[in-house]
């Protein structure tokens, strides 16, 4: 039974082989694994679960989509009995992502496969290994890096993943954001620096998007205010060293965290990182069920 919850669960070795498996994907070995998959997203996704889709339609595997708006769901079944009844239909592989930060841990018993794909503010593990092999691709290494992460940092399970996996692989981390988007716990894995400062000594700038939909209260500047003070404005990116990469895990919300004009310019990686979404989650899938 394989597992794939958390990036704490996963030594450098086995995040180097995975992003090796993930570009070998990328430049075209083909493989395929058997096995019934089950998508269930408790929440909105667009590049997450499409992603999976494809990289489970390459691999050959047999797909089923779980629909929470016309499922038992709405009648007040909860997500273990979900998980059972799809357990009991053949399922092996079950992709999740749930509001609960902590949603997969009365599952791992069930005897199915369970790769976590977003689970509310905790954690983000896919989409940090394809932040991973993105930079790896760029640069092939980790460990003389300094990367920035900008934004809402004690909101998104993207920054927790990745704070944690670059700091085990060597990188320097630098946080950045306003203190009511920052918790002190995560200065083990990182510096809380000024934003002027990280966008000017940063090999990677990486943006994290305002995510409304997990805060108490309403925002706490306009749109506005928070670009001209924690954006990545076209005058930023002027300072930015000329190697340096931008990332974003989007959706973008433009001309808040990142100027429109940057989306697609050539110092972004952001549609690259949506490409190797498909390559690493083929490798994920693989590890899965191949134990």
């Amino acid at each position: 039974m394989g597992h794939f919850v958390n990036v704490e669960d996963l030594s450098s070795n086995q995040v180097m082989h995975l992003i090796d498996r993930a570009i070998a994907y990328k430049k075209g070995e083909v493989k395929h694994v058997t096995g019934h998959v089950v998508n269930m997203f408790y929440e909105n996704s667009t590049r997450t679960k499409h992603s999976f889709e494809m990289a489970q339609y390459r691999l050959g595997m047999h797909i089923i989509n779980f629909e929470v708006q016309t499922s038992s769901v709405q009648k007040g079944e909860s997500l273990y009995d979900s998980l059972l009844t799809m357990k009991a239909l053949g399922v092996d592989t079950a992709v999740i992502r749930h509001f609960d930060d902590n949603y997969y841990e009365p599952l791992m018993n069930l005897g199915i496969n369970i790769v976590n794909a977003g689970s509310g503010c905790g954690s983000h593990p896919s989409q940090s290994l394809l932040d991973m092999m993105t930079i790896y691709e760029e640069f092939g290494n980790f460990e003389t890096l300094t990367v920035a992460i900008i934004g809402d940092l004690v909101h998104s399970r993207v920054a927790h993943s990745n704070m944690q996996l670059l700091k085990a692989l060597g990188a320097r981390v630098l946080l950045v954001g306003p203190k009511w988007y920052f918790n002190e716990r995560m200065l083990q894995w990182g510096e809380y620096v000024d934003i002027e400062t990280a966008i000017e000594i940063s090999d990677v700038v990486m943006m994290l998007r305002v995510q409304l939909e997990r805060h108490d209260d309403v925002m706490l500047m306009s749109a506005e205010g928070y670009h001209e003070s924690y954006g990545l404005s076209l005058e930023r990116q002027k300072r930015m060293k000329p190697h340096a990469i931008i990332m974003h895990p989007a959706p973008v919300n433009r001309n808040v965290e990142i100027a429109d004009a940057l989306v697609e310019c050539s110092q972004s990686r952001i549609v690259r990182q949506m490409e190797n979404g498909v390559y690493m989650r083929m490798a994920i899938l693989e590890s899965v069920m191949e134990g």
